[in-house]
């Protein structure tokens, strides 16, 4: 018979997985792209996933050793790094940049990867025991959401750059 400890191990190596994969795939990708801009942001993408994997591994030494969710020094930036990184990198982006399709492809994956990862947080904070683990689930989701809208904020702009900045300017046609 497996114990809670045990299931919330095995919950636990699921997730330290599932980042390691989104940060191999976000360095493969950044490897792949053509665009200086998708090169930085998919990198700071990699990070990320690195900075979870690294918490998911603190708590899982703490529950063996404990048996009890760890209070979680976590902070997300609510995606501000990464917009940020967006914003640099755009400043020396034009209207006409063209993707390869295999990149808007590959940015497709990685929205999916982020909502497949949303998705399993989610279950994870709605079976929690502990506040402790239910706040970080919730913090966990609430940054895997601003990646996937990042993500999907470059994706638009991959897509039709020109289309990207009349929006993001939000131009006035006022006949004055």
């Amino acid at each position: 018979m497996q114990t809670e400890q045990n299931k919330t191990l095995e919950v636990l190596k699921i997730a330290i997985q599932m980042e390691i994969d989104g940060k191999t795939y976000y360095l493969k990708i950044s490897q792949e792209s053509t665009n200086e801009l998708g090169k930085e942001l998919l990198q700071a993408l990699a990070a990320e996933e690195d900075i979870h994997r690294r918490k998911f591994e603190e708590i899982y030494k703490a529950i063996e050793k404990q048996k009890g969710w760890p209070a979680v020094d976590f902070q997300p930036d609510e995606g501000r790094g990464l917009r940020s990184v967006f914003a640099r990198a755009l400043e020396n982006q034009s209207a006409s940049t063209k993707p390869l399709s295999t990149e808007l492809d590959a940015i497709e994956t990685a929205m999916a990867m982020e909502n497949k990862t949303f998705d399993f947080y989610k279950n994870q904070e709605q079976k929690a025991t502990y506040d402790a683990e239910r706040n970080y689930y919730q913090s966990l989701c609430a940054q895997e959401r601003h990646h996937y809208l990042v993500l999907l904020d470059y994706y638009e702009y991959l897509k039709d750059p020109a289309w990207w900045f009349a929006k993001t300017e939000r131009p006035s046609l006022d006949g004055g």
